[in-house]
Formats: C-alpha cells, sequence, structure tokens
C-alpha cells in the first residue's frame, strides 16, 4: 500500500507521454510506443519486477541512489509498477484521443497551432475528461498490483501479511484485516472517480 502512494503521478506522465508519441506524426516514435505497450502489456508484472532487481542491480549495478537493499529494492519496485501501468494509461488515454473530433486538432493546425500545441492545448484536456472512468480502472489496479513487490522482499502489504500469518498464526483474521484495507483503499476511489468522470464528461 505504501508503493502506491509514490507512483500515479508517474506513470500517468509516461503513459502521457506515450499516448502523445502513439498519435505523433513521427512514424519512428508512433513504432516505439506501440512496440513499447505491446511487449510490456503482455509481461507478468511479476517478472518485471524480479527482472528490475536481477537484472538492473544484481547484474548492471543500477541502484537508483539507494545504499542499502530494501531501498534499492523499493526504488526498483517503483520503476516497474511505472513501468508497467504507463502502458495501460497510454492506451486509455489513446482511447480517449479517438473521442475528440477530428475537425478541432485540423481547426487548430490552420491556427498555426503546432502538433505539440494541439495535442497539449486542444486534444489532451478533452481526452482526460473522457477517460476518467478507465483511469480509474487503471489506478485501483495499481492499487493491488503493489503486493506483487514482495517478490524481491519489499514490506508492501502481502509481504507484511505473510510475516504476521507465520508469528501470530491467524490466517483467516489477518487476511480479513489486509482484505478491508484494499476496500478501504479502492471503493472509495472507485466511486469518487465514478461521480468525477459524470461532472467532467465531454458533452458532444
Amino acid at each position: 500500500m505504501v508503493l502506491q502512494s509514490r507512483i500515479p503521478c508517474e506513470d500517468q506522465g509516461w503513459g502521457t507521454l506515450l499516448a502523445g508519441m502513439k498519435v505523433s506524426p513521427v512514424p519512428l516514435m508512433r513504432g516505439f510506443a506501440t512496440g513499447y505497450v505491446n511487449v510490456v502489456r503482455n509481461i507478468p508484472l511479476t517478472v518485471i519486477i524480479v527482472f528490475s532487481s536481477l537484472g538492473l542491480y544484481l547484474t548492471l549495478g543500477i541502484s537508483l541512489g539507494a545504499n542499502d537493499i530494501p531501498g534499492i529494492n523499493f526504488r526498483l519496485s517503483v520503476l516497474s509498477l511505472v513501468a508497467y501501468t504507463a502502458a495501460f494509461v497510454c492506451e486509455a488515454l489513446r482511447s480517449g484521443i479517438n473521442t475528440v473530433p477530428v475537425g478541432q486538432a485540423e481547426a487548430a493546425r490552420a491556427l498555426g497551432l503546432s502538433f505539440t500545441q494541439v495535442l497539449r492545448l486542444i486534444v489532451l484536456p478533452q481526452a482526460f475528461r473522457a477517460v476518467v472512468n478507465p483511469l480509474s480502472n487503471v489506478l485501483i489496479a495499481l492499487t493491488k498490483n503493489t503486493t506483487v513487490a514482495s517478490a524481491i522482499g519489499v514490506a508492501e502489504a502481502s509481504y507484511l501479511m505473510k510475516g504476521m500469518i507465520e508469528a501470530e498464526a491467524q490466517l483467516i483474521l489477518i487476511s480479513a484485516v489486509f482484505a478491508f484495507g484494499f476496500i478501504v483503499l479502492t471503493l472509495p476511489t472507485g466511486l469518487i472517480l465514478g461521480w468525477v468522470s459524470k461532472k467532467v464528461a465531454v458533452k458532444r
């Protein structure tokens, strides 16, 4: 659960950049974004997190500025979750971009706006309003996916739950407490963002 609070801004930023690249007029950018999304979405998150520990740290020595193993694994887990979740943010945003009438972008270009300006000022503001519900689903999935970080020893919810069960031998009670914790985090998120989605929806 601790990881979840550190990630949404980063994966939304990287996901937005990927979405912009995917609709870019530059073939190289479109190819990179398409390849990235297709590859990352089809690799299990556990594999990505374990690779970040074994591949990035043990093989390449990348520690992201941390000095101890718990800190290194925590930062590598954040990096992995950002890389993984950004692919889903990208696809959600691309579906929102497709809802914006082409005529608006053409009119903006006729006024002399560049592709970046059209995307930033005309397309993305409407796209974000159209995909609040899909992005809320991504956020909820991210909250639950943080438990996978326990695969490399990060003291996340499932890792702590396992330790408590081994120490207290209260399987049902401890599992129920952690399950309730995730419900408290995810259920209000879905309800609030569902309400926001109705309020900001673009009327066409």
